[in-house]
């Protein structure tokens, strides 16, 4: 009898493991000689010397497989543990498994265009209304990244810009006034990690979470960055923000020029960064537009008479200025 630890390095013990231990019942039932004793990531095991090598060797596959599906049930422990390939259904333009093992794909051109910038340019600005995606899968690239150890960490940052509200009338120390600005960003996250693994991150900084003005004086190296609401960002902001990129890191910046929060007499950062930086190498640069938007159908609506309100006041205030220069002739 030989004793063996296996630590699971990267795997989410609560997927492993599965709901109520279920799967690691079931992999004692399917190793009866073997004694399995499971806390935490750390996987003892006792028994015969001959044995213990294939248990460990289905193991380390099975944790394969958890890490790159974001789920582990009994049927793919059955099919890996009798070397057969669990039956999964290919997917057009997946990005990553989520929780519970839920694609998540590029849903439209201009997403699968983001995707393939991303791998291209260690910079790239996407541009679009809301709705449409560009959050949600620069944070999909930028978790891909880390679970394929091509980085070390991910950085995310908003401008917390006030749009209508007092950030000093919310209740609470700084840390509870920032997060509503940030909170976009935690529900993204969560649809792709389990939430006891990004507790863990957040906790040893893997993943930071932070307003932009906290990115001030940093060298962002071997990570994704990404800068959403970039089009609250005044001109010294998003110049300081994209000069913090470092050695083995990529940054995405986000943003829609159309619902700029800050004072009319400032000018939007985003929208002076893409004039100066337009055709610069290794910067790519993706417009979504409405008929990109994946959210309600309604969301699309509601975009279409903001538009059409917009063009209508261009039209009215152009006719005025067109009348009082008539009557100074």
């Amino acid at each position: 009898m030989i004793e063996q630890i296996i630590v699971l390095d990267n795997a989410d013990a609560a997927v492993f493991y599965g709901v109520n231990n279920s799967n690691l019942q079931l992999l004692k039932t399917l190793f009866p000689k073997l004694r399995i004793i499971a806390r935490g990531n750390i996987i003892k095991v006792i028994g015969n010397a001959e044995e213990i090598p294939f248990f460990e060797e289905k193991i380390r596959e099975l944790e394969l497989f958890c890490i790159d599906h974001n789920t582990l049930t009994e049927e793919n422990i059955i099919d890996i543990v009798k070397g057969k390939s669990p039956n999964i259904p290919k997917q057009d333009n997946l990005i990553i498994y989520g929780m519970n093992g839920k694609p998540i794909v590029a849903r439209n051109d201009n997403q699968q265009r983001l995707v393939e910038a991303f791998r291209k340019n260690d910079m790239v600005f996407a541009l679009g209304p809301a709705g449409t995606g560009k959050t949600y899968v620069a944070i999909a690239l930028a978790v891909k990244a880390l679970k394929d150890k091509q980085v070390k960490r991910i950085i995310l940052s908003r401008p917390a810009v006030e749009a209508g509200e007092k950030l000093g009338f919310l209740p609470g120390d700084m840390k509870d006034k920032i997060d509503p600005y940030l909170q976009p960003l935690y529900d993204a996250l969560e649809d792709m990690i389990t939430p006891a693994k990004l507790k863990d991150y957040i906790e040893n900084k893997t993943v930071q979470i932070a307003p932009l003005a906290f990115m001030r004086g940093r060298t962002l190296n071997d990570a994704v960055i990404i800068l959403d609401e970039a089009q609250n960002t005044t001109t010294h902001q998003i110049k300081m923000f994209m000069t913090r990129l470092g050695m083995n890191a990529k940054m995405i910046i986000t943003g829609d020029i159309t619902q700029i929060d800050l004072p009319p007499s400032q000018i939007s950062g985003l929208k002076h960064a893409l004039r100066i930086l337009d055709g610069v190498p290794g910067i790519g640069r993706i417009d979504f537009d409405k008929k990109d938007i994946v959210r309600h159908k309604l969301v699309q609506r509601i975009v279409d008479a903001y538009e059409k309100e917009d063009e209508r006041r261009r039209g009215e205030k152009e006719s005025e200025q067109q009348e009082i220069k008539k009557n100074n002739n």
